[in-house]
């Protein structure tokens, strides 16, 4: 159980994310069979923050969700730029952007570059939140994955309903 102030905490930073003008431009970044990377990305952090908690990994919660929210912050368009090594590359770029534009810590740049195990087999996630983060990205994405885009679009509405708090 995590005490009300950190509960507040961890929501102020996600709510700081949540409407960043530069994470907004996630929105416009497409994965998943049409899923948004913003709707992805938010997702991601709801799941990876109730997982941890779920598991008493609750030490290192504020950097676990900020890799959370920024293990996609790669910002190109899939079917602009032709990236062939999309799947192994993206971490890195995406923890480059992050310390560009927020200033991340190293530590959860490690966790944001090994998000992509095993397709990154030399990579594995050694903390319990990288781990945590695999598994809550993996989670969300075959959903997405098996989602049809014509749900999507009808949902929507809640879908962001439903990223709007963390908890």
């Amino acid at each position: 159980m995590l005490s009300l102030e950190t509960k507040k905490h961890l929501e102020e930073i996600y709510q700081r994310f949540l409407h960043d003008e530069k994470i907004l431009q996630m929105k416009d970044i497409y994965i998943h069979n049409g899923t948004s990377c913003y709707l992805h990305s938010f997702r991601v952090a709801k799941l990876a923050i109730k997982i941890a908690i779920k598991k008493g990994v609750t030490d290192n919660l504020e950097t676990l969700l900020l890799a959370a929210i920024l293990h996609d912050y790669y910002l190109y368009k899939r079917k602009i730029i032709k990236k062939r090594n999309h799947g192994s590359e993206h971490p890195f770029i995406a923890s480059a952007n992050a310390k560009r534009d927020f200033g991340i810590s190293d530590e959860v740049a490690t966790i944001i570059n090994s998000h992509m195990w095993p397709i990154n087999i030399k990579l594995f996630p050694k903390s319990k939140e990288a781990k945590i983060l695999t598994l809550a990205d993996k989670h969300v994405a075959i959903r997405e994955f098996l989602t049809a885009k014509s749900i999507k679009l009808k949902n929507l509405d809640k879908d962001y309903q439903s990223i709007s708090t963390l908890f």
